[in-house]
């Protein structure tokens, strides 16, 4: 059985993407099972489609993941969905060079061969917003662009006449259009502001109002259009038998950046995933290991800094040898302290640098490493991650590192990942399906 499939593209960044996407899946969530995805290296807004559809949203990354494993993702999740949604990033066509197609949008559409909604900005356009249009289908006519919506029309008439260019003029039709909001979702210094289970209901009854005027019955038609095509639906993860060990996973506001591949592998790997909320007073479980990820832990430097429980616990499990792992904010996390640009506030302190807020944006950028031969778990393999950060680490580690990297920015100098013991602290945010071998890794570590 065919997928009903749809990617939303967009004209470019901007033009209101995560809005339309959680507010359409939601609005179909209603009556049917909708899969979320979500094209490139993004933590925040596979959030609002997860809450929008109540399934995991998946994120579907060319330069991470290998074209078979990416439409094995897409097949596994979609195998029981009504309808499968895809949000794209940036631009349709922009990716990670400026004539190539990986790492775009337009690379995903052609992997699942799926039809594509253009998301136009047509504030103070009409017959431009034609011009846009055709531009877009005439780059590449490979890609295959169904329909348009319009966003920030101003009135009827503005409405009437940026409908009409389009139609008339590219002979693809607009299926909806949203009208200018004065109003917008909260932001901070990664993107969109990350949504908590409590905020989930009245975020997403507002942003069902937004795409009130978007017709569903056409966006189905469109995505049901799509080519008869077989997707693997098979787990992607080779399953062990539990393996007796348990891992402590923050998962709350200040830790929230996880690809749900990557719990996901290590529970295929016979690991038991131990979740907990550190930056609401939780205290650390008891665990043979801890995997710290991103997310905001500068955000909610008292919170952490008074959970003595958890900072002080972290800190014993890496001094008896125990199996820490932090990416980003974890690895922020794991040392001395974290400065905000105001104070300089102690973390767990088995790294003796200090996290500092006022470096400037690094990233986001895509990451090509090679493990180190002393790194714990890849050691010499070729690894495909990202960063995105905002802190840096005064003064650097003075090594050994865990990963020499040829692409990205790590700690600078080609290396990234700090090591004590068996405590690894890292920018990379790695792809568990694009480093085969890395769930196996984490879970035989631990003794």
């Amino acid at each position: 059985m065919s997928i009903p499939r749809v990617v939303l593209a967009g004209a470019g960044s901007g033009v209101g993407k995560t809005v339309i996407a959680a507010g359409l899946m939601a609005r179909l969530s209603k009556e049917r099972r909708v899969q979320g995805f979500k094209v490139g290296p993004d933590f925040i807004d596979p959030m609002f489609h997860t809450a929008a559809t109540g399934r995991p949203s998946r994120n579907l990354d060319s330069f991470l993941l290998e074209k078979g494993t990416l439409q094995n993702v897409f097949g596994w999740a979609s195998k029981d969905a009504d309808i499968s949604i895809v949000e794209g990033v940036r631009g349709l066509y922009d990716g990670l060079t400026s004539t190539a197609d990986v790492g775009s949008t337009a690379e995903i559409a052609k992997y699942i061969d799926a039809p594509v909604i253009l998301i136009v900005n047509a504030r103070s356009l009409a017959k431009s917003a034609a011009a846009h249009v055709l531009g877009f289908k005439m780059l590449d006519p490979t890609v295959n662009i169904k329909g348009v919506i319009l966003n920030h029309i101003s009135n009827d008439r503005h409405e009437q006449k940026a409908v009409e260019a389009v139609e008339s003029l590219t002979g693809t039709e607009v299926i909806g259009v949203i009208r200018g909001q004065k109003e917008k979702l909260p932001e901070r210094h990664l993107g969109l502001h990350t949504l908590e289970p409590h905020e989930a209901g009245p975020v997403l009854r507002k942003i069902e109002d937004m795409v009130a005027g978007i017709d569903l019955d056409r966006l189905l038609a469109i995505a049901e259009s799509a080519p008869e095509r077989h997707f693997d639906d098979s787990s992607p993860f080779p399953r062990r038998s539990p393996q007796g060990v348990r891992i402590a996973v923050p998962k709350d506001k200040a830790y929230c950046f996880y690809y749900p591949e990557n719990l996901e592998a290590l529970k295929a790997a016979g690991a038991e995933i131990v979740h907990f909320r550190p930056a609401d007073g939780e205290k650390l479980p008891d665990a043979d290991a801890i995997y710290l990820g991103g997310g905001y832990p500068e955000l909610y430097l008292y919170e952490l800094s008074t959970n003595h429980d958890f900072l002080e616990g972290v800190k014993q499990m890496s001094l008896e040898g125990r199996v820490v792992y932090g990416e980003c904010g974890g690895l922020m996390t794991l040392c001395r302290a974290i400065d905000d640009g105001s104070e300089a506030v102690e973390m767990v302190g088995v790294f003796d640098p200090v996290a500092m807020m006022a470096a400037g944006r690094q990233g986001p950028t895509y990451v090509r490493a090679k493990g180190t031969p002393q790194n714990l778990i890849m050691p010499g393999r070729e690894i495909r991650a990202h960063e995105f950060h905002y802190s840096q680490l005064s003064p650097a580690p003075p090594g050994p590192y865990a990963y020499d990297v040829s692409r990205g920015i790590g700690f600078g100098n080609g290396v990234d990942g700090a090591m004590v013991r068996r405590t690894v602290g890292t920018y990379m945010h790695q792809h568990a399906l694009s480093s085969p071998g890395w769930g196996e890794g984490f879970v035989n570590l631990i003794e």
